[in-house]
């Protein structure tokens, strides 16, 4: 089974001048990896998956910009990060799948918004409330923003865990890990994920024509749960389908197999 490890490094360059880091493992259509807000290949979901998506799929995983090994240029628009999908796409071939998790599901909605060539996608409890309080959206990023700009990396980073509803055990049980460190070095591109969120709305999800599978798991609480079946709902092409798993995550055993039906039908 294909590791991490074993997945060939390069770097591509988005149109801004953004060198983006990725790696690539496996053979078959193209499947991009777009991870959730902190996360990237040092902090990642997918880890155990890359391995049983690569007999069936060439799969990319990067670090969005600003993260890991990718630079970045200011300032930061929501454009840009589809930018990136975009050169990715093109270093693929040209057209591609993709899975998101999380808020890395508002990237692949932006990006097939956009008329990027993707075939199919599948996003894992993609956030977006469709009774969003948008002055309330931009207060928090300024707060983010703030606690950015002063120095206070691990304020914003439990900030934003907090808003965002991660339980407090788990949020206490991340404090003093090596997981919390390396959310803290990429601080700064919470504010992105937050400006992410302010740019997508319902009305952008009608406009996504895109197959679209929208998982949530079954032991996820109710708001996100909910979220997902509305995401799907207000999709054109899209379905919605409950996995076994825990909160906000499903086990890469359980994952793989739905996305392997969906995105490569018979």
């Amino acid at each position: 089974m294909i590791t991490p490890e074993q997945m060939t490094g390069r770097m591509v360059t988005s149109k801004d001048g953004t060198s983006i880091a990725y790696q690539r493992a496996g053979t078959g259509p193209a499947l991009i990896l777009i991870d959730a807000a902190g996360h990237y290949r040092e902090l990642s979901s997918f880890g155990g998956l890359i391995g049983l998506l690569a007999a069936d799929f060439t799969v990319y995983r990067y670090d969005r910009r600003g993260r890991g090994d990718s630079t970045d240029v200011a300032p930061y628009a929501v454009e840009r990060e589809v930018d990136d999908v975009a050169a990715l796409i093109d270093e693929a071939g040209g057209s591609a799948c993709l899975y998101a998790f999380s808020s890395g599901g508002l990237v692949a909605l932006q990006a097939a918004a956009s008329g990027l060539t993707i075939s199919r996608m599948v996003l894992l409890e993609p956030p977006i409330a469709h009774d969003v309080d948008r002055a309330a959206q931009k207060a928090f990023t300024a707060e983010l923003a703030e606690l950015v700009a002063t120095g206070r990396r691990d304020a914003a980073v439990e900030h934003f865990l907090t808003s965002i509803g991660v339980p407090d055990e788990i949020v206490a049980g991340m404090r003093d890990t090596r997981s919390w460190a390396a959310m803290e070095a990429v601080a700064h591109t919470l504010v992105y994920d937050s400006l992410i969120s302010e740019a997508t709305s319902y009305q952008l999800l009608a406009s996504v024509t895109v197959p679209t599978l929208v998982l949530d798991s079954e032991g996820s609480s109710d708001d996100l749960t909910g979220m997902a079946a509305t995401v799907a709902r207000w999709m054109p092409n899209a379905t919605h389908r409950s996995l076994a798993g825990t909160w906000h995550g499903v086990a890469d055993g359980v994952l793989a197999p739905a996305l392997i039906e969906f995105l490569r039908p018979e």
